[in-house]
């Protein structure tokens, strides 16, 4: 007997939409015993084909779509076509850069899957159930990609044990990669260069989606106080240097990441400025208390809630965050902040970002919005993968 999902009354709208996403509750009943991963028809309550998924047995989020035609044959095939025509996609997207996300999971048809290429490498990220059971033939088919020599796993994040998996890094395919590798990036014709260590760190080594937010900072650091808080290896910090910045002030409680941030700088042949290690909200108080003032701040921190029951408390922190950032900020300073909590609307940050300019007394407008470049893409029947929002603020 197939396996096969069937789904409660009323719940198949979704799906009919072409939303990738079925949980646990819109099921009615599990037919043929389905294992973790295991691909499964879904049907309507009254057994219309509505597509097929993969199945996961110990996470809320019960089955992910591969497809929502009934007649597609999810194999070995299948996968790797998936895998290969998304990486050709950010070629001709992105045909001048070295470091781009390949796969971006259900945006591109392939759930769980992050890919993330820099240079000859490729880090993947598999985050479901589905993805585990087609491991070797991502990594199969990432490694056919011409020009890449090794695909590293960074399976180690919060979703896997969501999943019921467990986390897991090492190489998949090629040689050992070494310890950091040097990527490119051009904004507005000028090239930057950053060192890349993706074998252990945040994300898959770096953060890829702030591309927009990058270039946006060249256009406006020249001969300003800038404040990177959470500034992780310091590409903003590098970019604001670069671009003639009076001053930069680099926060971050990672020491490695600060050091880092001074690798990158004597890269790109600019001064690192002043770091300061620790927890930002401590810091930004002390800087708050010794009267501090800048006419940038850079507000982007990692992601606060992991789950839509944690977007009350991670409110409460953005906000937090957002009032001490509103308090340092110098009369017609700016402050681009962000949010990448995939739970946390962009109407819902706006409203708390406008409670902590109201608590700080400031008169704060909105000058630009930043999102996640085109390799992020988001389909329309899928918004839950515009998970970045960023927000340009200007003060009176």
């Amino acid at each position: 007997m197939e396996p096969t999902v069937v789904l409660r009354p009323g719940r198949d709208k979704s799906v009919r939409r072409w939303h990738p996403w079925i949980f646990s509750g819109g099921v009615a009943e599990v037919r043929g015993n389905p294992g973790p991963g295991d691909t499964v028809r879904v049907v309507s309550a009254q057994g219309e084909a509505l597509g097929a998924g993969a199945y996961s047995p110990d996470s809320q989020l019960r089955v992910r779509m591969w497809t929502f035609d009934p007649d597609t044959v999810i194999d070995e095939l299948f996968v790797a076509r998936r895998v290969v025509e998304s990486a050709q996609r950010r070629q001709r997207m992105y045909a001048d850069s070295d470091s781009v996300r390949l796969v971006f999971s259900e945006a591109d048809g392939v759930p769980g899957v992050i890919a993330d290429r820099y240079g000859e490498f490729v880090v993947v990220q598999l985050g479901s159930a589905g993805a585990e059971r087609w491991r070797d033939v991502v990594a199969d088919a990432l490694m056919s990609i011409e020009g890449v020599g090794c695909v590293y796993e960074r399976s180690d994040i919060d979703a896997r044990e969501r999943e019921g998996l467990s986390a897991r890094t090492g190489v998949l395919r090629g040689d050992t990669p070494p310890a950091e590798t040097i990527i490119g990036e051009r904004i507005d014709g000028r090239a930057y260069r950053f060192a890349v260590g993706f074998t252990e760190g945040q994300k898959t080594g770096f953060y890829l989606d702030q591309r927009h937010a990058r270039a946006a900072i060249a256009r406006v650091a020249a001969g300003r106080r800038v404040l990177n808080a959470f500034s992780y290896t310091g590409a903003f910090s590098v970019i604001a240097a670069a671009n003639g910045a009076a001053s930069v002030t680099s926060l971050d409680s990672s020491g490695p990441a600060l050091v880092g941030a001074r690798r990158n700088a004597e890269i790109n042949d600019v001064e690192v400025g002043e770091q300061i290690e620790g927890d930002a909200f401590a810091e930004l108080r002390t800087l708050r208390d010794r009267a501090r003032s800048y006419d940038l701040i850079l507000l982007d921190p990692p992601k606060l809630a992991q789950t839509e029951a944690q977007v009350d408390r991670a409110a409460r922190a953005y906000k937090d965050l957002n009032l001490l950032a509103a308090k340092l900020l110098a009369p017609g300073g700016i402050l681009m902040t962000f949010s990448c909590s995939g739970g946390m609307s962009p109407d819902l940050f706006q409203k708390v970002v406008a409670g902590a300019a109201l608590d700080a007394r400031r008169n704060l407008r909105i000058i630009g919005r930043l999102d996640q470049p085109g390799d992020h893409p988001v389909p329309l029947s899928f918004p839950e993968a515009a998970y970045l929002k960023g927000l340009v603020l200007e003060a009176e």
